[in-house]
């Protein structure tokens, strides 16, 4: 077994990512409740009480669920953030602050192993005020590079993401759908303002450069963070499949599903096979 990926959820209402690997689970963001993220579990086989570790990206409340704290507690998960991060966490914990404390691992630019044998790399981002972080994840021979609510994207995230086994990466929004959406003028500023979300053309594009700097084409390529308002699926599939090396690989991450399990496949499909996905 090396590591797997399966997206519970990946949007405005809630995002959590869930990894799976020899030495045990960990959640990347926990956006959606415990009781939804239970739920969601459903068919994975894993459960709530598999989980090990949580690794936050950043605290915005579709990243961060408070209703998360007792859960923490009561099974002693790990939660790794920014060292930033830490009191605006506490705060959120009100009387169980100490408790949680106590399970608190803070990170900043080095690499981190929330279980053994699993390294996390962080890559700070440029969204909103305090920014946020996505991870180069690498072990068990697998390596993941994750990155969602990015703002911008840095020349050195493509560069770090270079060469990786799966690369889940936000597609927020299409230009054209935001312009001529109803939100308020500045709402619109703060997605497309380089210090929010990122377009479908924006990701394309890095996508596209990580791609033509690796030596090996990943397994699966994974959009996520779709706006519901600004983008959709049709457009996504039809402008990410122009470039035949992704293609075979794209999967959409949804808002209200789970995605199948994301693993290593036997072989590299060819540009244009179809690749057989694991429920």
């Amino acid at each position: 077994m090396s590591l797997e990926l399966c997206i519970l959820a990946s949007g405005s209402s809630g995002n959590a990512a869930l990894l799976r690997s020899p030495a045990g689970v960990v959640l990347i963001d926990i956006g959606i409740g415990p009781r939804t993220c239970a739920r969601r579990l459903t068919g994975t086989g894993v459960t709530l009480a598999d989980i090990s570790a949580v690794c936050l990206t950043h605290l915005d409340s579709d990243h961060f669920n408070a209703n998360w704290i007792k859960t923490l507690i009561r099974q002693n998960i790990g939660l790794f953030c920014h060292v930033d991060r830490i009191e605006q966490i506490l705060r959120a914990a009100a009387t169980l602050s100490d408790e949680l404390q106590r399970l608190i691992q803070p990170f900043e630019t080095s690499p981190f192993s929330p279980l053994p044998g699993l390294g996390f790399d962080p890559i700070h981002l440029a969204h909103d005020r305090l920014g946020s972080h996505g991870f180069v994840i690498e072990g068990f021979d697998y390596r993941i590079g994750y990155a969602t609510d990015l703002g911008r994207v840095p020349a050195y995230l493509i560069e770090r993401f270079g060469n990786v086994d799966l690369l889940a990466i936000e597609s927020n929004y299409d230009p054209r759908m935001q312009e001529e959406s109803p939100r308020p003028f500045f709402l619109k500023q703060r997605i497309m303002g380089g210090n929010g979300h990122l377009s479908n053309a924006q990701a394309l594009a890095a996508i596209k450069q990580i791609l033509d700097r690796s030596p090996r084409l990943p397994d699966h390529i994974v959009l996520l963070h779709r706006s519901r308002d600004c983008n959709c699926p049709k457009l996504l599939r039809k402008f990410f499949s122009k470039d035949a090396r992704i293609a075979p690989r794209l999967i959409l991450a949804e808002q209200f599903e789970r995605s199948p399990w994301l693993r290593r496949r036997s072989h590299s499909p060819a540009c244009g096979e179809q690749l057989m996905l694991a429920f």
